[in-house]
């Protein structure tokens, strides 16, 4: 049985949620499509009060925004003032619209606050990507026991879904753009606000979205080759990653190699996945935690526990002009600079399954219907409390067009430090038309090459 509708599901069908069905699209939903559904599958009405109805979002540069290539994106909505405010003399009032996360974000920290505004709709993906997005309606497949997906291309395999797989399938292979260069920030920050920068150089092909492919059988199993090159600091500088990531992970796990400038040698990284503390992290944040949640599902079952309104971090556009020194201080970000709105998120959960291990016993993730992309998590410990919250704050690169972030933040509510990464503010603007990029220089050797320059 298909989820039939988005709005908020009823118990029935979230029952049916837990399991990773194989049932297909009726014809009649497919044409949903478009209609009373957007492209990707999100409501195309408003909710009647503070969500308007999706017109198209952001599909081309603003008439009111000055844009040349390798500029940073101007705000759109220079003339938008907050609506209201949300902090801890007042959370209670607002409290239907609060991710568990903000919630425990605004009741730990006094000096902690939410600037809401109004609601922009402005995600919007390419044409051809709403046209394969409704092929892979038709067509899109699990595989591997929920862990892989076959028969669909390019765009959202799922956009209409029937499982929580699914739905995190739709974020993990989300339209990103084909061919990507992008140069970051990643700032592990102490409780009295003191970081260092780390600055990464990556880079990415997403296989998945290669326009001259037909459908997932044609990639060969190989969904994104990624690059990660620290330049700074000195300390730091050299380091390389290498990752090969699967569509099928069931069938073959992912693969990574590690270049370390000290040992000058490149060595298999089978760390870089699951709870392993990620790269550059300062132990802030796991492997699988980068994006929102990337690589294998195997570890948890998932389960879909409906759609809800949620203050969500969105068309953060001064957030990504701010400067660092700026942006950044002690216990989380500078939250002048962070917009948040009322938008539809699907909320799914991760619970550890009891044959294996992970240090979160348990995730939540909301995602925006808009975009099918991770906008905040929370990351529950073994006895059952928040250990951590994520949000990802989103942006429209109206460039592509797609739906992109403007930063990752990474809160330990347990060690009041966090992480502030995805960072792009004082570097090149990223390049989403990075069409040199060539497959095989995916190899261990060529890192080895670029981290021994």
């Amino acid at each position: 049985m298909r989820i039939m509708k988005t709005a908020t599901l009823s118990a029935a069908i979230l029952a049916l949620g837990m399991t990773a069905s194989y049932a297909k699209v009726p014809e009649n939903q497919v044409n949903r499509l478009g209609q009373d559904l957007t492209p990707i599958g999100a409501e195309k009405a408003g909710d009647g009060g503070d969500i308007p109805a999706w017109t198209g979002g952001l599909n081309s540069v603003p008439s009111n925004v000055s844009y040349q290539v390798g500029d940073h994106l101007e705000n759109p909505f220079p003339d938008d003032k907050p609506l209201y405010v949300v902090d801890g003399s007042n959370i209670d009032q607002y409290r239907k619209f609060l991710t568990p996360g903000q919630a425990a974000m605004l009741e730990r920290y006094d000096d902690y606050k939410m600037k809401v505004f109004q609601t922009r709709r402005s995600c919007a993906y390419p044409q051809n990507v709403y046209a394969a997005t409704k092929r892979n309606a038709r067509v899109g497949e699990l595989v591997g026991g929920g862990n892989g997906v076959s028969k669909a291309i390019m765009g959202f395999p799922f956009p209409i879904p029937n499982n929580a797989y699914e739905i995190v399938w739709n974020h993990t292979l989300r339209y990103r753009s084909f061919k990507l260069i992008r140069q970051f920030a990643a700032m592990p920050v102490t409780p009295s606000g003191s970081y260092t920068p780390l600055i990464v150089q990556d880079q990415a092909i997403l296989w998945w979205s290669d326009p001259t492919k037909k459908s997932a059988e044609d990639l060969n199993n190989n969904s994104i080759y990624y690059i990660a090159h620290t330049i700074a600091p000195a300390r730091a500088a050299g380091n390389v990653i290498l990752v090969h990531e699967a569509i099928n992970a069931a069938k073959r796990p992912r693969q990574a190699w590690q270049y370390s400038p000290g040992t000058r040698r490149v060595r298999r990284a089978p760390n870089i996945a699951f709870d392993n503390p990620g790269v550059n992290t300062d132990g802030l944040s796991t492997a699988d935690s980068f994006d929102g949640y990337n690589g294998s599902l195997e570890r948890y079952d998932w389960t879909v526990l409906g759609k809800n309104v949620r203050y969500m971090a969105a068309n953060n556009y001064e957030m990504g002009l701010a400067e660092y020194d700026d942006l950044i201080q002690a216990r989380h970000l500078n939250q002048d600079f962070v917009r948040y709105e009322k938008h539809r998120m699907w909320e799914v959960q991760a619970d550890l399954k009891p044959s294996t291990r992970h240090v979160y016993a348990r995730r939540v993730f909301h995602m925006d219907e808009d975009a099918w992309q991770i906008a905040a998590t929370e990351l529950y410990d073994g006895r059952g409390d928040i250990w951590r919250v994520q949000e990802l704050e989103q942006i429209q690169a109206y460039n592509v067009p797609l739906c992109a972030y403007a930063g990752q933040m990474d809160y330990d509510l347990q060690g009041s430090r966090y992480l502030a990464s995805a960072l792009n503010n004082e570097e090149p603007a990223v390049n989403f038309f990075a069409d040199e990029l060539n497959g095989d220089e995916y190899s261990p050797s060529a890192i080895r090459r670029m981290g021994a320059r």
